[in-house]
């Protein structure tokens, strides 16, 4: 027998003749078993707190998210001013932390050196992340004129359990519900 990669999938044991056998999994990964299948994420925390105040050993469950989705929610349209101020924005915080490392160097008096010189970097990094803001605005010449902000959501939830205590579980759940 040999193992071949299946597409999309673990890898699956054939025999001679080249029918697929049952999956095998790697030997350091558990065989897991669902035990409860929800659409919120909120449900399936409950599930397992449920599981951990009935005293499960809640190390072995897990919570798996199907079918992933890419949500891109649109908030709001791109100007030059919105350019202009998210480059200022991302442009601050890190040269005011420069600046305050550096102001930190001095020996004489390390807390005003430190502040004053987050000051500057503050403004400098304002200054120079508005400009390259403003350039990269105008190079995509309004190509994507709009600010989102994307997110990954999984359609389902699963509660998977190692496999060996699964039927312990599934007891401890509806004898509580």
């Amino acid at each position: 027998m040999t193992d071949q990669p299946s597409p999309g999938g673990p890898a699956v044991a054939r025999g001679a003749s080249g029918a697929a056998a049952e999956p095998t999994t790697p030997s350091h990964a558990p065989v897991r078993r669902a035990i409860a299948t929800t659409t919120d994420y909120a449900a399936a925390e409950r599930i397992v707190d449920r599981l951990a105040d009935l005293d499960f050993p809640v190390e072995r469950v897990s919570i798996v998210g199907h079918d992933l989705q890419v949500v891109e929610q649109v908030v709001g349209k791109m100007t030059w001013g919105r350019a202009l101020w998210r480059g200022a924005l991302s442009g601050a915080v890190p040269g005011a932390l420069i600046g305050w490392i550096f102001g930190l160097f001095s020996w004489v008096n390390p807390l005003i050196a430190g502040l004053l010189l987050a000051l500057y970097g503050l403004i400098f990094g304002a200054v120079i992340g508005a400009v390259v803001g403003l350039i990269v605005y105008a190079m995509q010449q309004g190509r994507r004129d709009f600010s989102s902000v994307s997110a990954m959501r999984p359609s389902r939830y699963e509660v998977m359990v190692d496999a060996d205590v699964a039927d312990e579980a599934l007891r401890k759940l509806e004898r509580r519900i």
